[in-house]
């Protein structure tokens, strides 16, 4: 974490304790009463509070833009049908994990939980054998690429979708965790290990003690003078995730940098101006703006002339950052975003934060409505939610709604859903016997190798690789893979979201 980044995590502690130490700063516009007072009841606020940028993380500026094909469709497969949307301001990563990154995090597995649970560790391993090819001689990438120092800086590969969730949420502890150890409130622990590991739903439900150094004032005058940090403090970071396919596309293309007032003055085909894929700028005129194939049998140039300079991979920063200050977003490795794939996504997809994929969870709780203990790696547990439990609500009713209208059967069934006149789903699937017969029926449609080249585990790739022609570098272009998959030319990155103000 760098030092600007320590300092507002200081700074923000201190504005906690400011507002826990002086009585009546200020008042309830709808009561009167004085916040943070333990004479008036104690309620806390903590107004002005600007969430920080995560360490790694340029802020993304929302906004609208026209998601879909920027170029003719050579492939035929009409998957990205032009559509204007609007994104929400978000964070991502300047770059690719690299190597070294996703090092890290296997060095941080096999230490905490090695000894107890080797299968956890050997889960996250990427796949190094996606190098070999048959007919070529890849043994030293298979060999040396992930392990070897000279290859820290280039991106990961062999990691499938579920793995690079997986990361995701182990960054989320591991900033967490260094933020309240600058915050001075806990010590860090470097024993921790199995169940007895910091993680951020743990912590915030009470389940992770760890060595206190000061909690926080509790000014509610009931309580026992102390607290943990809570989520209304602002103090902790959501949670990284992958981008969506929307989200990626959007920062891919950086409008904002050829934006003036709300006229686009060129709609780009790739994350810079022009249809070329050389720079235009006189000092560095005729530089590849991208690690690409340039044709058969032509992944580099020629010896003193190298075009793109790699036959393989690239550091995460070889190339010029796109307007928003990102690395590769085209070339390089494509990667996994959070969506399930489908054909029809630029026709069925909403016009705010489009995303195919949700699956609605909420935390397991025990007989007396309190979060269930935490399993034996420190998590806290989830479960999808049920109809019964939302049987009131009109936004949805069911967990899964990765094939809603979607074209498949159970889409088209008056019983399974009913929507209002913006597309909304009103009532969920069918509850009789009849009903649970249709919707299995309807999952027929996506079928894998039988009615379907994909299916609900089905995830969208985008941006183009080493491997690939200039076709795949508009950020437009889409393809997918099997969530539990992994190959050698695709990697990822995190976001995050924005809370509060969509401007810095």
């Amino acid at each position: 974490m760098n030092k600007a980044l320590i300092s507002k995590v200081v700074l923000c502690f201190g504005i906690i304790v400011l507002f826990a130490n002086c009585k009546g700063t200020d008042q309830s516009a709808t009561t009167g009463w004085n916040y943070n007072d333990p004479e008036w009841g104690g309620f806390e606020s903590a107004p002005g509070y600007e969430q920080m940028t995560p360490p790694g993380m340029v802020f993304i500026e929302g906004g609208s833009f026209v998601m879909g094909q920027t170029t003719d469709n050579v492939r035929y497969e009409w998957h990205n049908q032009p559509k204007r949307v609007t994104i929400s301001s978000f964070y991502m990563d300047e770059c690719e994990v690299t190597n070294q990154d996703y090092r890290e995090y296997l060095y941080w597995l096999n230490r905490v939980y090695g000894n107890d649970y080797p299968e956890v560790y050997q889960r996250a391993l990427p796949d190094t054998l996606v190098w070999r090819s048959k007919l070529s001689y890849n043994e030293p990438m298979v060999d040396y690429y992930f392990r070897h120092s000279s290859w820290a800086d280039y991106p990961v590969v062999g990691v499938s979708w579920l793995q690079a969730n997986e990361y995701c949420s182990w960054r989320t502890d591991r900033v967490n965790e260094k933020i309240l150890v600058d915050a001075g409130i806990l010590e860090f622990d470097p024993d921790q290990s199995g169940e007895n590991v910091f993680t951020t739903d743990a912590y915030y439900a009470g389940q992770y003690e760890g060595y206190v150094l000061e909690d926080l004032p509790d000014l509610d005058p009931n309580s026992g003078g102390t607290r943990k940090v809570k989520m209304e403090d602002g103090l902790l970071l959501p949670r990284f995730r992958l981008p969506t396919e929307a989200e990626w596309e959007f920062a891919a293309l950086s409008l904002v940098g050829n934006t003036v007032e709300e006229r686009i003055v060129e709609r780009r085909i790739y994350p810079w101006n022009g249809h070329i894929v050389r720079t235009a700028e006189k000092k560095y005129y005729g530089q590849m703006m991208a690690n690409f194939k340039r044709s058969r049998g032509d992944a580099m140039g020629v010896a003193s002339a190298l075009n793109d300079h790699w036959e393989y991979t690239a550091p995460v920063m070889f190339y010029f950052p796109n307007d928003y200050g990102l690395y590769n977003m085209a070339g390089n490795v494509a990667e996994w975003v959070m969506d399930v794939y489908r054909v029809s996504t630029g026709v069925d997809s909403k016009g705010i934060n489009p995303y195919r994929g949700n699956v609605y969870m909420t935390k397991v709780t025990d007989a007396d409505g309190m979060i269930a203990e935490k399993d034996s790696l420190g998590r806290i547990s989830y479960r999808a939610v049920t109809v019964e439990e939302n049987i009131n609500r009109m936004n949805y009713r069911q967990a899964d709604n990765i094939n809603y209208l979607d074209g498949d059967l159970a889409s088209q069934l008056a019983d399974a859903w009913k929507v209002d006149s913006e597309g909304e789903n009103m009532e969920a699937p069918a509850e009789t016997e009849e009903g649970e017969e249709e919707v299995k029926e309807s999952s027929k449609m996506y079928d894998y190798h039988n009615t379907s080249m994909v299916d609900d585990k089905a995830r969208v790739v985008k941006g183009g690789s080493w491997k690939d022609r200039a076709f795949y570098l508009s950020p437009g272009q889409r393809r997918f893979l099997d969530q539990a998959q992994s190959t050698d030319w695709i990697g990822f990155r995190c976001a995050m979201d924005r809370m509060g103000t969509r401007e810095l």
